[in-house]
């Protein structure tokens, strides 16, 4: 049965890393070739898959966290990561951190990936941590959270937005009905999950070249305005061109102008050369002393990247090996609500491939059959398959190393904080989506 080889990987997964001490990159390709025997793909075509997969991943990820890095770690050697901490201590207070955490996070998430934004905020939860002497998951763990809610329930992200198109759902109601859920949920979830007692009794350091370990004085940190101006200049061009997106239809010259200009790695790029030009000289002298902190920026990064890979390696040995396309034939039968089916669906597409993309396209080609008899919103549905798609995230999402590695976590811990998360969220947003199913209905729109 495909669901019980991907159990067994798991389980063999976690052995390697916990029990043996394998390096995560390596374990991670080690299962996902025994996964690919087991599954039938002839021997020949493995390695294909392998590369495939990580290629796919890397290549999704590379030039944003790599840049994203860079961006961060000259932000953090020039003082204004501190700078910009340091006005939102005056804010909130040190005991309001974590709502201020939540608060940046849902505003640059509504638009932006969570990789893209979890690289830019992720300095500034570092620098909270070291000047209030906070835990680094009492800080950073609502800014992940916070993210991970915008990112899985709202288009313009890609996932969302994918299934709006299917469904034929008006992409502007899908948001808007969709903030009331995500907004209360996902700061619900951002506030309670760090004072669990197991996550509190977490302690763990911040990974070492990420950011810098410099206090700066006051007089030696950068301006607010130049500060901020570089932080949000990523946010407005990426949030600039998905909203030109879904307001426009057409093409131009200038919308491929717009769409280029707001792609993530490209938006990165030119924010990297303006940090660069605005705080290079608070760093050293010359283009050298900045160019350090670009690479010590990105040999932090490698061995990030190399698991992130692996977990892309073994996504794709699960689609190749036919595991979505059992799902897809054992659930199509089932007569339950078209909301429950497709939140459950993406639940179970979720948990045996990691991939929250494939899991909400796959699941909304299984129910788009249900809708047109139903009754229910398309609206609704989009969000019941995406906010399903972001439960139990474990070893086979990329992401999850992703926030493993950033907060520096074992791999058992990181179980304990995200897959759990997560998985609540998931439970919250469909409670969410069938209350306003119910109050669309009663209210007759």
């Amino acid at each position: 049965m495909p669901l019980v080889v991907v159990g067994i990987s798991v389980l063999i997964l976690l052995l390697l890393m916990t029990r043996l001490r394998l390096n995560g990159f390596a374990a991670l390709l080690l299962v996902a070739v025994g996964v690919a025997v087991v599954r039938g793909i002839p021997l020949e075509k493995i390695p294909d898959v392998l590369s495939e997969g990580i290629g796919g991943q890397i290549g999704d990820t590379m030039l944003t966290i790599g840049l994203g890095a860079m961006v961060g770690r000259v932000m953090g050697d020039s003082g204004a990561a501190q700078r910009i901490a340091g006005k939102l201590l005056d804010a909130f207070g040190p005991r309001w951190v974590q709502v201020a955490m939540v608060v940046t996070s849902m505003l640059i998430g509504v638009t932006m990936f969570y990789e893209v934004a979890f690289i830019i905020i992720v300095p500034i939860a570092f620098t909270l941590v070291r000047v209030t002497g906070a835990k680094l998951l009492w800080v950073g763990l609502p800014m992940s959270i916070a993210l991970s809610t915008m990112h899985s329930f709202l288009p313009p992200h890609p996932g969302p937005t994918a299934v709006a198109t299917t469904f034929h759902a008006s992409i502007g109601l899908t948001l808007f009905y969709g903030l009331f859920i995500a907004v209360p949920a996902g700061a619900l979830i951002a506030l309670a999950w760090p004072r669990l007692p197991f996550i509190g009794a977490m302690d763990p350091a911040i990974p070492k070249g990420l950011v810098s370990e410099r206090e700066f004085a006051d007089e030696d940190m950068p301006g607010l305005g130049w500060s901020l101006f570089v932080a949000f200049f990523p946010v407005v061009l990426i949030a600039g061109a998905a909203v030109t997106d879904m307001a426009t239809s057409g093409e131009s010259p200038f919308l491929h102008l717009v769409a280029f200009i707001g792609s993530a790695p490209i938006a990165l790029l030119l924010t990297l050369i303006l940090a660069m030009w605005a705080f290079g000289p608070r760093i050293g002298r010359s283009l050298s002393d900045v160019s350090a902190s670009c690479t010590s920026a990105a040999q932090a990064m490698a061995m990030i990247l190399l698991v992130i890979g692996a977990g892309g390696a073994f996504k794709n040995v699960l689609v190749e090996g036919g595991i979505s396309d059992y799902i897809k034939d054992v659930t199509a039968d089932w007569s339950i609500s078209p909301l429950i089916l497709a939140w459950f669906i993406a639940v179970i597409l979720r948990v045996a491939l990691g991939s929250a993309t494939v899991a909400v396209v796959t699941a909304s080609g299984v129910v788009l059959p249900l809708l047109a008899g139903s009754g229910a919103h398309p609206e609704m549905m989009v969000l019941a398959v995406s906010c399903g798609s972001i439960a139990f995230s474990h070893v086979n999402d990329p992401g999850f190393w992703l926030f493993k590695e950033y907060f520096n976590l074992s791999v058992i811990d990181a179980i304990k904080v995200r897959t759990t998360y997560t998985t609540v969220l998931a439970i919250l947003g469909l409670f969410g989506v069938l209350a306003a199913e119910w109050s669309l209905d009663i209210l007759g729109l």
